[in-house]
């Protein structure tokens, strides 16, 4: 048990692992990998970017006492609230509307804004927050959330009779390849994170990992996902997926490495 453990302590321990996170998003999990041993190298393919026109996200924010729900799926789809709720005046979500956030790190950021989530589904993913919200017939809901964001959320709860407002409150934009990142990469690295399914469709869009013939080291990569359904969108681009995280954070992507490299 001892060795097992030791094993695993030190599984990290020199690992080149490629983070594929927007540049001002990345630390977080460097940081953690960097505590393992591992060797992050930042190579972003999203970035988060402004819209061009506020105006309905404004005017939700402005009419927020009649929702029943506002549903945060990440931490930028609170901050981009927030950025709005701050010129509209809105300080106080109290006695307004329920606030459900997806994941610990979207609650996180809430209770930063003074906010505590009434939901947080066990499950970080959009469709459990369906089934958790329970009856939703007649219930007015916004969805503040980026501009490519998935419809199941939006699609399911109307179909259990909510009026949903699926409002753009950022957006997803495909990084400029970053030169330092790609240098490292064709060097080689022992593992690819994905911690969203933007991030691995368009590190293969600006890689052509790996079928590109300049990655001849590919099948020694091994590819990481932070769930489900980054790592559905990772198999359709053609990453054959090695790591997925059980606990859908950065936490959890971090020990599903540890425990994949602790044991081959």
């Amino acid at each position: 048990m001892t060795l097992q453990m030791s094993d695993r302590r030190y599984a990290l321990r020199g690992k080149r692992i490629l983070v594929t996170r927007p540049r001002a998003q990345a630390a977080d999990l460097c940081n953690k990998l960097a505590a393992q041993g591992a060797e992050p190298i930042l190579f972003p393919t999203i970035e988060i970017a402004p819209l061009d026109d506020y105006t309905a996200l404004d005017r939700a924010v402005a009419a927020l006492n009649n929702y029943h729900w506002i549903i945060f799926t990440s931490v930028n789809g609170v901050a981009a609230f927030w950025s709005r709720s701050d010129l509209t005046g809105l300080k106080d979500l109290s006695g307004l509307c329920h606030v459900a956030a997806i994941g610990p790190a979207t609650a996180r950021a809430l209770e930063k804004r003074g906010v505590r989530a009434h939901f947080i589904p066990d499950e970080y993913v959009a469709e459990a927050i369906v089934d958790g919200l329970a009856d939703v017939r007649g219930q007015w809901i916004l969805l503040p959330r980026a501009d490519i964001a998935r419809e199941v959320l939006a699609v399911e709860l109307a179909n259990r009779g909510a009026v949903v407002h699926e409002i753009a409150a950022y957006r997803t934009l495909p990084a400029a390849p970053d030169p330092e990142g790609l240098c490292e990469l064709r060097r080689g690295v022992d593992a690819i994170t994905f911690a969203s399914a933007s991030a691995a469709r368009n590190f293969v869009a600006l890689t052509q990992y790996p079928s590109h013939p300049s990655h001849p080291f590919h099948l020694l990569t091994k590819i990481a996902c932070i769930g489900p359904i980054t790592a559905q969108t990772a198999r359709e681009v053609g990453l054959p997926v090695d790591v997925m995280a059980c606990d859908y954070t950065m936490d959890g992507l971090v020990a599903a490495l540890l425990d994949y490299f602790s044991r081959i």
